[in-house]
Order: structure tokens, then sequence, then C-alpha cells
């Protein structure tokens, strides 16, 4: 299967090779959030594997899981979701696949941005469907906007995926984007809308929206990864209309059976017990990411616009080359700073490179150091 490599993976795995052989790297690339996971999380486990939970649970998940992700839901955006909605996953990557098994038929085409997630065209490749790419403006955070999407639209596009707050960009959709494409999606013929949240509760100011206060013909991707500091227990979810759900767990069921018992366990404590960590690290992911941003442009990288979501900074670095694979290997081997190649978003992001602040203001003044040495010195 002709698939390409997720580039940052292979950044992260140079750079681990160069550390094993002593080097000091900064690690920029990686998204992934560089807190722990809070205690109560983690005794939620150890209390379910202490009472020997290590069972197969229900194919769609704990229903007391269910029950909270709609509370959640439910309260932030003042919805009316029910638990039979909602499909817990081994992360989010399996609830995408299964949305696309879902969703595409072979041939047909998924809509997608262009600068994106770098794994999202190959799900759709896998299927033996097609990507079908929205290139987006710097000038407008490289957002998906409505116009755009009636733009690209045609008969074979089964499909419409969205992703805020974005990776790689840190766009953050408006409420009026998010109801246009709500709009133009129902009268198009109602396709339905895969919206990739996983970032939620990660913005510096405004609001966080979810596609669901503007549509329920919406498959929602979301998780604990990010927001919670659970890369490694891999735990997500999917919410999707109720017609569509027993399609989703007969996929589930011979796909994957269901999420890990006793780490569903940890996913309700997550949601259940206090936030407070949450709202430290968001204001610390904020001081980093405002350092970052006036580095960056004092070094010499372009950002035509402000990321107020994630944790990442595209920055053009056409100053510096073109080839974004072949500077992220230079700026990794002669810097030691690990940063990830725009291209690995798409090619409507070559000529970019994407840093990650989910590593600490010293770390991320000693890589900005770096750089400046060697781009400019």
């Amino acid at each position: 299967m002709n698939i390409p490599p997720f580039y940052v993976m292979e950044v992260l795995e140079s750079a681990q090779k160069l550390e094993a052989n002593g080097r000091d790297i900064v690690h920029l690339e990686i998204g992934e959030p560089d807190f722990l996971t809070a205690p109560h999380i983690c005794d939620a486990a150890n209390r379910s594997l202490a009472s020997c939970n290590t069972r197969y649970t229900h194919s769609q998940g704990l229903p007391e899981l269910r029950s909270a992700i709609v509370d959640d839901y439910n309260n932030r955006f003042g919805l009316n979701l029910v638990p039979e909605q909602v499909l817990v996953t081994s992360g989010t990557s399996p609830a995408l696949m299964l949305t696309f098994m879902a969703l595409l038929d072979q041939g047909e085409k998924c809509l997608l941005p262009n600068p994106h997630y770098a794994c999202y065209p190959n799900f759709v490749s896998a299927l033996d469907c097609r990507p079908n790419f929205a290139y987006t403006s710097e000038e407008n955070g490289f957002g998906l906007t409505p116009e755009l999407v009636s733009e690209k639209l045609d008969a074979e596009t089964s499909a419409i995926l969205i992703n805020s707050p974005s990776n790689p960009t840190g766009y953050v959709m408006s409420s009026k984007e998010m109801q246009g494409i709500a709009e133009i999606a129902e009268t198009q013929g109602n396709i339905p809308i895969i919206s990739d949240e996983i970032y939620q509760g990660l913005i510096y100011g405004g609001k966080d929206h979810s596609i669901l206060e503007y549509t329920d013909n919406a498959f929602v991707l979301n998780g604990f990864s990010k927001k919670y500091c659970m890369t490694g227990w891999r735990l997500g979810y999917l919410i999707a209309p109720l017609d569509c759900m027993r399609v989703l767990q007969k996929l589930q069921q011979n796909f994957f059976i269901c999420a890990n018992s006793f780490v569903q366990e940890a996913g309700i404590a997550a949601l259940r017990g206090p936030q407070d960590h949450v709202d430290k690290m968001v204001a610390t992911y904020d001081e980093r990411r405002k350092y970052m941003l006036k580095r960056l442009k004092d070094i010499g990288f372009r950002v035509g616009y402000e990321p107020m979501g994630a944790f990442y900074v595209l920055a053009d670095a056409s100053e510096f080359g073109t080839d974004s694979l072949e500077m992220s290997r230079k700026i990794l081997n002669e810097a030691g700073v690990a940063v990830t190649p725009g291209i690995d978003f798409g090619d409507g992001a070559e000529g970019y490179i994407r840093f990650s602040y989910a590593n600490s203001l010293e770390n991320i003044e000693e890589g900005m150091k770096r750089l400046d040495a060697f781009l400019n010195g």
C-alpha cells in the first residue's frame, strides 16, 4: 500500500537515535503534552486494576463513561445527547477509521482541508476512496471557510471533515464558520460532517464550539490525549447519530472489540473529577505560545496569523528554504532541534515548519536560541 510515512514520527525516532548516542535534542516536533496525567486519573485506573476490572466491556464502552461524555458535551454546548450516541475507542484514530468505513464507499470522496492533520488522507486512501482537498489560505489562518466548502463540493463527495482547534495550524473555527458549513452540507444533499475536536479546551481567548451545536448530521471525534495528557492511555470516543450507531458498533466489535476496561475508568475520573489542572496547563501553554510567536518572528520565520488553539505554530520558512523535509533534517542534525516539516500536513504546507510548544519554556528558549544561531549565525 502506497502510504507516505508520518514524518513527525520519523523525526521523533531520528531524534531519539541521536539522543541514544549522546546528543542533546530540544523537542519541538511532537504533539504530545509534556504535563503528567493528573493523579486522580491515575488513581482511578490503579483502583480499577486492583479490583481486577480487566474484562471486556460493552463494545460501545462503559455506560458510566458514555454518560460522562454526553454530560460534558451537553453542559458545555447546550445539547441533548444521549449515551447511546457514544462509541468509546482505543484512541481517536480508531474512531476516525470506523467513521470513514461507515460513511465512504469505494471511490467516493471526503472533503479535507489542506493543510490538514497528516493521517487524514491516508485513512481515506486506505479505504480505496479519494481525498478532495480544499486549499486554505494563511490570510484566513488556514481556516476552512463555508465559501471554500461550497466551491469544492461535488457529486462524488460523501463527507466533509473539519478540525478545530486545528493541527497543524492552531486555528479555531468561529461559530459563524461552523454554522455556515453545516448549512451548506445540508443544502447540498445532507452531507455528513466529521468534526475532529480532539484539541477542544486548549484555546487562548474566545469560546470553544462543537459542530453538534449546528447540525445533528455530524460525527464528532474526541478523546483524552491532549486535554487530559493521556496520549499513551489510548482512549478516545465518537459521537454519532443514533441511526448510524449500530453500523459503527458492529465495525467496532469486529475490528477492536472494545476499549481497555480500566482505562475507561480513568476516563470517567478525568471528566467527573476536578478541572483546575487543565486550567493551569492552558495558562502555561498560552505563555509559551506568546513567547514562541515572538521569537520565531525575530529569527525570520513569517507567521501571518495568530494561532489561538492547540499547541502549534505553522510558520513560513521560505526565508531559509523551500524543501521542508530537508530543512527539518538539517535543523535536527546540525542544530539539535526537532521540528516537523510542513509537507507532513499536505502540499499546502510545503515550505512551512510546524513548531510545538508542548515543552517547557526553558526548553523552548533553548530551542529558539539554537535555531537563531543555526539559521542566522
